[in-house]
């Protein structure tokens, strides 16, 4: 007859892993550099809002230009010029972002399935997004 052991919340064989950084009573400091942006904005097109700079590229829901042709978004909800935030009530009078719409593509399918348990009912439906791809060139405002 075999004694059974105590379970110690610990497995046997396995080596710890020591997951601290410093010893104990001392200061760590993790260095991580800061990115300066001066100018950013967050405007909102499709239900969504975007956070963006220039230079930005991004994949929102199809709009209506012609691929290579310049858009100008005007529900912009807060622009950031150097430390200087306005933020609108609900847009900031006079600022719209200026970009070129570099392609229009469709997103991944995604798959929906529908079954009735007991029924022989099953049905597969699949969905592609409309998406344009656009560059942030200039934010006005």
């Amino acid at each position: 007859m075999q004694r059974q052991r105590r379970f110690t919340g610990r497995r046997r064989g396995r080596k710890e892993k020591n997951k601290r950084l410093t010893r104990p009573g001392s200061f760590a400091c993790i260095c991580v550099p800061k990115i300066r942006v001066t100018m950013y904005a967050v405007f909102e097109t499709g239900g969504k809002q975007y956070r963006v700079s220039a230079g930005d590229l991004l994949e929102i829901e199809r709009i209506e230009a012609e691929a290579g042709q310049p858009f100008t978004f005007d529900r912009v909800l807060l622009v950031n010029k150097d430390g200087n935030i306005s933020v609108g009530s609900p847009t900031v009078a006079q600022a719209s972002i200026v970009a070129d719409v570099v392609e229009h593509k469709r997103g991944d399918k995604k798959l929906t399935f529908k079954m009735k348990r007991r029924k022989g009912y099953h049905k597969t439906i699949g969905h592609r997004q409309e998406l344009s791809v656009v560059l942030i060139k200039e934010i006005t405002g």
